[in-house]
């Protein structure tokens, strides 16, 4: 099975220009590990159109989407619009988007107007705090039975789930997380999905680390911490540091 690189972008390149190179260079690598590795690029959605001209080596996604279809919505950006720019795929549930103010609820909506244009949802959990009783297990649970709530039952096969432990990401990170940790975690996703939808449902539905990884790591995430690929944040901006991490998928 491929490993999944989904790249966040966040808010950059400022300039088309250099959007349009940096999914040059993603394509090229695409190319070159078209047998291990499937990419996703995310860009703002300024360049999103941009970026899903410039090459059909990789496939494009979004990183917002509006929970409510209707047109009096200033600012934000329709499931349609995706579409219509070449979306295949949309981030959800970010750390960050919930750090504004998104919550389960909205999380869910957004998922069920993806769904209605099908866009796959590369859709967000993770606990933002780790406590020594586990109730951080319940707040997990809670973002994935909200996912699932959105979802279609035909719909599972195609979700990407993201554990992304919001302690051990950032420049506030209390530590790096393990993959222990992470294996921990997809294992209770897993759960999670089983008890709501079924054994068959929750092994078909791909789940990738969200987490802070470089070319040193990434791969153990894989093999002990039961990832089948990563969403990667700054690091999907940089050539090079992209180049790595992708060769050590593999290695």
């Amino acid at each position: 099975m491929k490993s999944l690189l989904a790249l966040n972008w966040k808010m950059a390149p400022e300039k088309p220009t250099d959007a349009i190179r940096l999914a040059k260079s993603v394509a090229a690598l695409s190319k070159k590990y078209k047998k291990n590795i499937s990419f996703i690029a995310c860009p703002p959605f300024v360049h999103l159109a941009a970026v899903a001209k410039a090459s059909k080596a990789f496939r494009v996604g979004g990183q917002l989407v509006a929970a409510d279809s209707t047109e009096a919505q200033t600012g934000l950006i329709s499931a349609g619009m995706l579409k219509a720019s070449g979306a295949q795929y949309c981030i959800v549930g970010h750390s960050e988007a919930r750090a504004r103010g998104e919550n389960n609820e909205v999380v869910a909506q957004q998922i069920a107007r993806l769904v209605e244009k099908k866009i796959i949802p590369i859709a967000c959990v993770g606990e933002r705090a780790r406590d020594t009783q586990g109730w951080y297990l319940s707040e997990v649970k809670d973002q994935v039975e909200s996912i699932l709530s959105a979802l279609p039952r035909a719909a599972l096969r195609q979700l990407v789930i993201a554990y992304e432990p919001v302690w051990a990401i950032g420049v506030r990170a209390e530590r790096v997380a393990t993959p222990a940790e992470c294996r921990e975690m997809i294992i209770y996703i897993r759960k999670v999905i089983a008890d709501t939808c079924g054994a068959k449902a929750s092994e078909s539905v791909t789940i990738v680390y969200g987490g802070s990884v470089d070319e040193k790591n990434a791969r153990t995430f894989l093999t002990e911490g039961a990832a089948q690929g990563h969403l990667v944040g700054r690091a999907s901006l940089d050539v090079k540091r992209l180049g790595a991490l992708a060769a050590s998928l593999i290695t």
